[in-house]
């Protein structure tokens, strides 16, 4: 099934995402709608299929940066844009950014924490 992004749009999202990384892996993509890489990146994880048991999030950085700002802060990670993160049992276990996000790394990294 393709990739179906939930949007980021408030900062007490990231309690509801953390609960549920306990039960299944949660993805979250920080995008830059400016900026072409971030797109770049954007459409190489669009154009693959997401597996069951995964959780996928958006956040459009430029609309929503105190919540950017938050994840860095909640998960203990650098702010990079575009940024890809995999947050399993409340913490960040793989972030990836720029040009190396790549999907075929975050399913081996997912595989690797799947419960």
């Amino acid at each position: 099934m393709p990739l179906s992004w939930k949007n980021i749009t408030q900062p007490d999202e990231l309690e509801l995402i953390s609960t549920q990384s306990h039960k299944v892996p949660v993805v979250i993509f920080k995008h830059s709608t400016r900026c072409n890489i971030s797109a770049v990146a954007k459409n190489r994880m669009d154009s693959n299929e997401a597996e069951k048991g995964e959780e996928y999030y958006y956040l459009d950085l430029l609309s929503y940066r105190d919540i950017s700002a938050a994840i860095a802060e909640r998960f203990k990670i650098n702010h990079e844009s575009p940024q890809l993160l995999l947050i399993v049992d409340g913490e960040c276990v793989y972030e990836e950014s720029h040009m190396g996000i790549n999907f075929s790394e975050l399913q081996e990294q997912i595989s690797l924490h799947k419960k």
